[in-house]
């Protein structure tokens, strides 16, 4: 995907994103995105650009660490659903309840009887989600494996992403299969039409985004909302009021003016 042709779409789509904002916390209406897919397959970058110029009042990213041990005590579902959006919010799920489905079944995290139930269970709790009126959309972002171990080694020689990379993303290199076997089980009984999964293709990062973001907004039936008009005041001109002296304030250091070029060139 050409750069400067997928910057001039993802600005456009991503006013667009800011109109549905608009409409969603007008309107009422409550949206929950699954992000779900392999490791590596460009779902954070995703949300990144989704979020970018939302409201994080209206639209708010979830991604939950490892559950506690009195959250294993729990129903499953539980924990997320604390999390749920309320009237005028969307959330966005950077990994979900089908991490039961993916990694915990591939990993051996959870056993047969919790893994079943699970399947039994996402779509009656997705039904009464959307019988409640919440809209859920859910994204499976796939990627080749010979991308993925490409990105995998692009994070570990770059500082600023390492911290992307665990052990358990990397063993998805060896467990390929057996993460194909598990999402292909897991459409067969989650795949519903109140919910059905909608497949990104990631190969190439740029299209993705724009795929995804188009998609979503093809989804969501808003209208333009126009926000309210706001009057900016004049400033008044100020009345007793003398600042301090700013020698007896504790400035930032000026590292910026480090990094301007002198009159001189230097």
């Amino acid at each position: 995907m050409p750069l400067a042709a997928y910057e001039r779409e993802l600005s456009r789509l991503q006013a667009e994103l800011v109109t549905m904002q608009q409409w969603v916390k007008a309107s009422g209406a409550r949206i929950v995105v699954i992000f779900e897919g392999r490791d590596a397959a460009g779902k954070g970058s995703a949300i990144k650009r989704i979020t970018e110029y939302l409201n994080p009042r209206i639209a708010r990213v979830m991604a939950l660490p490892m559950p506690t041990e009195r959250e294993r005590g729990q129903w499953y579902f539980q924990r997320y659903i604390e999390h749920l959006p309320a009237a005028g919010e969307i959330v966005l799920m950077d990994r979900s309840w089908y991490n039961r489905a993916g990694v915990e079944r591939v990993m051996g995290y959870c056993t047969n009887d919790e893994y079943h139930r699970f399947l039994h269970q996402a779509p009656i709790f997705e039904r009464m989600l959307v019988e409640d009126g919440i809209l859920v959309v859910k994204y499976w972002f796939s990627v080749s494996d010979r991308e993925q171990e490409r990105r995998f080694r692009s994070r570990q020689k770059d500082p600023m992403r390492r911290w992307k990379l665990s052990e358990t993303d990397v063993l998805s290199i060896t467990k390929w299969v057996d993460y194909s076997k598990a999402k292909d089980d897991m459409f067969v009984h989650t795949d519903i039409p109140e919910a059905r999964w909608w497949v990104v293709e990631s190969e190439d990062k740029r299209a993705s985004r724009l795929n995804v973001i188009g998609h979503l907004l093809s989804l969501v039936p808003f209208e333009r909302t126009d926000p309210p008009k706001i009057h900016i005041p004049s400033r008044p001109k100020g009345v007793d009021y003398e600042r301090p002296p700013r020698e007896e304030m504790n400035p930032v250091p000026d590292i910026a003016s480090a990094l301007i070029p002198s009159k001189d060139g230097q």
